[in-house]
């Protein structure tokens, strides 16, 4: 038993190993037949395994919030399309290098939402990053200066989905659109990207500064994206139980 165990272990096997290890201090489990033995084995090392790869792509995401789209709360009318976001679900939109889009106003849950859809991303084995877009631009800068530049890029090229949060919050430098573009551009119809923004969509020009640049970075973007904008009250007033008093 002991040799046994220490193979499995040796070619990583470890659920293998646990299940094996358990079966033998189980007199019930002894009793049944080889082949369901051995097929209860084989499960178990394929879930535990399943099981590492999405803590791995999780904590890889560094998603900002531990969201689901199964725990979104449609009570409250946010402009949530229910049907849209169950098409979702499959992540198939990933497959075919589509965007998504959620704008509205502070607090209404465009970062739970596109957390949400991160976490499913994770869960159908897609890798997922989550940045911040001041963060992001803070990464771009240090990797310029210490000659990493590329090696940042080809890292964010390989990601399947790319979640940018605060799009627009402050107003991008000629530069920072540049670098926009650049990580955007070799992104284009290889993977998918979801931008998280205060802004509705008509008004990124102004923030992005360059009109040249402007159009480069919406039409690769835009086109192919799905759109939410929510809208209504702050989650975070409605979860704390306060209200917005009525004008008279």
């Amino acid at each position: 038993m002991n040799h046994t165990l220490e193979r499995l272990k040796e070619m990583r096997l470890k659920g293998m190993a646990e299940c094996y290890k358990s079966q033998l201090e189980q007199p019930d489990a002894l009793s049944l037949p080889f082949e369901e033995r051995f097929s209860l084995i084989i499960d178990y090392e394929w879930t535990s395994r399943q099981n590492r790869r999405l803590e791995r792509l999780l904590k890889q995401a560094k998603l900002r919030l531990p969201a689901c789209l199964e725990d979104i709360d449609y009570q409250h009318p946010r402009g949530l399309d229910r049907s849209l976001i169950n098409r979702l679900k499959s992540c198939e939109w990933i497959e075919s290098f589509q965007n998504i889009v959620i704008t509205g106003a502070t607090g209404v849950g465009k970062t739970y939402l596109a957390c949400a859809l991160g976490n499913a991303a994770c869960r159908r084995g897609y890798s997922t990053r989550y940045y911040r877009i001041p963060r992001l631009l803070s990464e771009i800068a240090m990797a310029r200066g210490d000659g990493s530049y590329v090696k940042l890029l080809n890292k964010l090229r390989k990601f399947r989905l790319l979640i940018f949060d605060d799009w627009g919050l402050t107003p991008f430098t000629q530069d920072e659109s540049r670098e926009i573009l650049e990580v955007i551009e070799d992104r284009s119809q290889l993977a998918s990207t979801i931008i998280i923004s205060q802004l509705p969509v008509e008004h990124w020009h102004e923030v992005l500064g360059d009109p040249t640049l402007a159009d480069a970075i919406l039409d690769r973007i835009i086109h192919n994206a799905h759109k939410f904008y929510l809208k209504g009250e702050s989650m975070r007033k409605v979860k704390g139980g306060v209200s917005t008093p009525v004008s008279k």
